[in-house]
C-alpha cells in the first residue's frame, strides 16, 4: 500500500497552492483521508478529514473558509485546495488513509509547503 502526495512549494502570503494524495495497493473507497501537518519544532497536527463516501468533512479551526478538502474515489486521489495561505500555514503536509477494520492506517511520505514573500 502507499500514498503519494504532491503539490507543495513556495507560494507568498495569500497565494494558494493544491495538494493531491494517490493512493495504491488499497481499496480507496474504504478509508477516510486526512491531512495532517508539520511545523518545524511542533507535533503533527490535522488539517481535514473527508469520509470514506466524501459526504462529510472537517477541518482544522486554523483553515477553516480558507482550506477544501475533496476526493474523487475513481482516481484514488485525495486533494487539499490551500487558498489565502499564511506563513504559519508553512510546514510538511502528509496524507493518512484510515479503515475501521482492522484498524488500518497508512501514512504518505509528505510535502513541503513554504510561504514566505
Amino acid at each position: 500500500a502507499q500514498l503519494v502526495e504532491s503539490g507543495g512549494g513556495l507560494v507568498q502570503p495569500g497565494g494558494s497552492l493544491r495538494l493531491s494524495c494517490v493512493a495504491s495497493g488499497f481499496t480507496f473507497s474504504f478509508y477516510d483521508m486526512s491531512w495532517y501537518r508539520q511545523a518545524p519544532g511542533k507535533e503533527r497536527e490535522l488539517v481535514a478529514v473527508v469520509a470514506s463516501g466524501g459526504g462529510s468533512t472537517n477541518y482544522a479551526d486554523s483553515v477553516k473558509g480558507r482550506f477544501t478538502i475533496s476526493r474523487d474515489n475513481a482516481r484514488n486521489t485525495v486533494y487539499l485546495q490551500m487558498n489565502s495561505l499564511k506563513p504559519e500555514d508553512t510546514a510538511v503536509y502528509y496524507c493518512k488513509g484510515y479503515w475501521y477494520v482492522g484498524p488500518r492506517t497508512y501514512w504518505g511520505q509528505g510535502t513541503q509547503v513554504t510561504v514566505s514573500s
